[in-house]
């Protein structure tokens, strides 16, 4: 690490964490906020101006979540590291951050405890993983050697959940064209393969199934 502060982007859609978080980065001479955004499509934007160091994401956030917007970031900002910085101790969450890129997944019940490490750990290159996530990770490896299975793919494609979440937050189809900078025809084709891989029938049981696995809060 050089001499220089480590430059983060914050993004968490509560004021008031992102305010409690700040309090707690820059405690640290070593850790310095650059940027803050309230959702994930504003976290993309942010960091693409800004070129952080670390970006740190929670998951529920309006527009992208938080692993939608690193599956981007890891593709566009290849440069900046990511930090998942959540209340849910998941193990889907934690298998999907891993697979968005994300090099940490700290709970915020012990952000005071932990997120200054993670921080610190991401950025020598080391993972930082919470004591449940380690023994999820086991377990997964373990089931998975003694099955003999390869871990499943994702059942949908990343832009087919991005119109699933903007439908399921109740955006008209012209409204996620613009959004998305796309035709309303292609997101009408998108939402059409979304109900036919689902076996859903309408905008409704979209935004069940949204809630269900996360992208969208009841």
């Amino acid at each position: 690490m050089t001499d220089s502060p480590t430059r983060i982007l914050l993004a968490d859609d509560h004021a008031l964490v992102r305010r409690g978080v700040r309090l707690i980065l820059e405690a640290e001479p070593d850790l310095t906020v650059v940027a803050e955004a309230d959702d994930g499509a504003e976290a993309v934007a942010r960091t693409r101006e800004h070129r952080p160091d670390l970006a740190v994401l929670d998951i529920a956030m309006p527009r992208l979540t938080g692993l939608q917007a690193a599956r981007e970031l890891s593709r566009t900002c290849p440069e900046t590291r990511i930090l998942i910085l959540t209340m849910y101790d998941n193990e889907q969450y934690f298998f999907e951050a891993l697979g968005a890129g994300a090099s940490g997944y700290v709970l915020k019940s012990v952000a005071d405890r932990d997120l200054v490490e993670a921080c610190r750990a991401t950025m020598r290159g080391e993972p930082f993983l919470y004591p449940g996530a380690v023994d999820a990770l086991i377990r997964d490896y373990l089931d998975r050697a003694r099955e003999g299975h390869a871990p499943s793919s994702r059942a949908i494609t990343d832009r087919e959940e991005e119109i699933l979440k903007l439908v399921a937050e109740g955006h008209t189809s012209q409204q996620i064209a613009d959004l998305l900078v796309i035709s309303p025809k292609t997101v009408e084709r998108h939402r059409a393969n979304l109900l036919q891989k689902l076996g859903l029938k309408d905008r409704l049981e979209l935004t069940r199934y949204a809630i269900r696995v996360g992208l969208i809060e009841p």
